[in-house]
């Protein structure tokens, strides 16, 4: 699924930079819990998630980062031309 390498350690720096309320450890479990069906519904489209895709979530539930900015997060990793679904008609 992946085309670009992901630096996990430079990954956590971001990650650990950017200025968000943590998850409690309730939220989390949660959150755990919902990317596990996730990757469940992925692989009956059969779709799975690289090594590297696989530490990058992890790294990001473990920070405790929430899903809402996730997939910024993920975004930077392509560029800065790269664009959030639900971002993209703000004005």
């Amino acid at each position: 699924m992946s085309t670009v390498p992901i630096n996990i350690e430079a990954l956590r720096a971001q990650v650990r930079a950017i200025g968000y309320v943590r998850g409690t450890p309730d939220e989390v479990a949660l959150w755990r819990e919902n990317m596990d069906e996730s990757r469940a519904n992925l692989a009956i489209e059969d779709i799975i998630l690289s090594a590297d895709e696989d530490a990058m979530f992890a790294l990001m539930l473990d920070e405790g980062l929430p899903p809402a900015l996730m997939s910024s997060v993920i975004l930077t990793l392509y560029g800065e031309n790269a664009t959030a679904p639900d971002q993209a008609a703000a004005p």
